[in-house]
């Protein structure tokens, strides 16, 4: 196909077979994001659809790859077969000091992670990339009708906050309180803007959907997020503070109130960081081993369960709901990037060598972005109800907890170099040189 048959193929697969309605903005230099509202699920099911109705298939790195950002880019993509192999490994070439630099790129898969983090990178000679341990397997849901949930009445921040404190010495206060109204708790939300200290912060939880000023990258509707607020000299307008998407600024306090009020959030805290104290080693030692899960992987078990229910027709599910099941496996999946703030923690502090953790970042890399290539898959497998690809989706998984348990391995390994670094556990020197081969 030629590049303006493309592009017009993306653009009726978007009218006629999506119905998508953001397209009066529909051109080759729009934003697939921000202009035209596609989220990652949004961009799996438009190259599902353009695979099925046009024949033009997208290569597994442009299904997983992160290399384009307007209508024009993925043109060109498309266009070239794949070659944005070539632009990917560019980008991923540029100078950098490695992991024992202090431009080492920082990662954001978490929202209440990301607010409580915040506090902690102001705080001279406090490391936030142990905190992260709690990430990567950090819990979801399941509904009853087999959905997997990133946000459910089920899921508690408790650990979190317990952890936090033990840590980092540090309180983090719940002050929403679903027993009162939303107006309410509104209030107590003015109250604590008005009389916060500058080194406190104030959490909220909204509902992303509502901000479409604001980037959101998944598009989900709903979308619970936290975030955190300050006033301004303009009592219309509140500082919004967004560390999860790196974004601070300011917005119109009612638009940010909408948000807050609707029925589909609710949450909030407060906390400190003059309170911050460094952690004990063996503090965080007890962290990693109450978070860390060696013999299983529990995202892509809970993965597996929801295919496997749908293909059974379990409780009344089918195949074809097999993709709404799924739609927020990216928002969970990212998680898995925290397995780098591990690997970056245990490797400065041990000193070990740049040249192994970048290639232990490739294998996160490949770890997180092997979950979109499984997520098109589902949606294939959802949409044409063809019971023969259930075995490639099966081989995915498979594949997906193999890779994943050697980077456990790995950094199972390394745990146990930095304890016996620090005299935590008995670990002969043979033992430890095992470790590092």
């Amino acid at each position: 196909m030629t590049r303006s048959e493309i592009l017009e193929a993306i653009h009726a697969v978007l009218r006629d077979h999506m119905q998508h309605s953001h397209l009066e903005a529909f051109a080759p230099e729009a934003r697939l994001n921000e202009d035209l509202y596609l989220d990652s699920v949004l961009m799996l099911h438009l190259f599902l659809n353009l695979e099925m109705e046009f024949g033009l298939p997208a290569p597994d790195e442009v299904i997983a790859g992160e290399g384009f950002s307007t209508v024009a880019d993925l043109v060109e993509l498309l266009a070239a077969d794949g070659e944005c192999s070539d632009a990917s490994a560019a980008v991923a070439s540029q100078p950098s000091e490695g992991v024992h630099g202090e431009d080492y790129i920082d990662i954001k898969v978490h929202c209440f992670v990301s607010c409580v983090c915040a506090a902690l990178k102001q705080s001279p000679g406090i490391d936030h990339r142990p905190f992260y341990f709690g990430v990567w397997d950090a819990d979801f849901a399941i509904s009853d009708r087999w959905g997997l949930l990133y946000h459910a009445p089920s899921i508690s921040h408790d650990f979190f906050r317990d952890w936090y404190r033990r840590l980092y010495g540090v309180e983090v206060v719940e002050w929403y309180d679903p027993g009162r109204s939303k107006q309410d708790n509104l209030l107590v939300l003015l109250h604590l803007l008005e009389r916060r200290r500058s080194t406190e912060y104030v959490m909220v939880m909204l509902d992303m959907y509502h901000l479409p000023e604001r980037e959101n990258k998944f598009n989900q509707n709903p979308f619970p997020h936290y975030l955190m607020l300050e006033t301004t000299d303009d009592p219309a307008i509140w500082r919004v503070l967004d560390p999860d998407f790196r974004w601070e600024g300011q917005i119109e306090k009612d638009r940010v109130v909408n948000a807050i009020l609707q029925p589909t959030v609710g949450g909030g805290y407060v906390f400190d960081r003059a309170q911050i104290r460094e952690p004990r080693d063996a503090d965080l030692k007890a962290y990693f081993e109450a978070c860390f899960r060696p013999d299983r992987n529990a995202l892509i078990e809970g993965t597996r369960l929801i295919i496997r229910a749908h293909a059974a027709g379990q409780d009344g599910t089918t195949l074809g709901e097999l993709a709404t099941a799924l739609r927020e496996l990216p928002v969970i999946s990212i998680r898995k990037y925290a397995y780098e703030h591990g690997f970056a923690f245990f490797w400065r502090a041990l000193k070990l060598p740049d040249s192994e953790f970048q290639i232990w970042c490739d294998e996160i890399d490949d770890l997180a972005q092997s979950f979109k290539t499984l997520h098109y898959a589902v949606l294939k497998l959802s949409q044409t109800q063809n019971r023969d690809l259930l075995r490639d989706v099966e081989t995915s998984l498979d594949r997906l907890d193999a890779l994943e348990h050697r980077i456990k391995r790995r950094l199972s390994a390394v745990f146990d170099l930095w304890c016996a670094q620090r005299s935590l556990t008995d670990f002969p020197r043979s033992e430890r040189m095992r470790a590092m081969a």
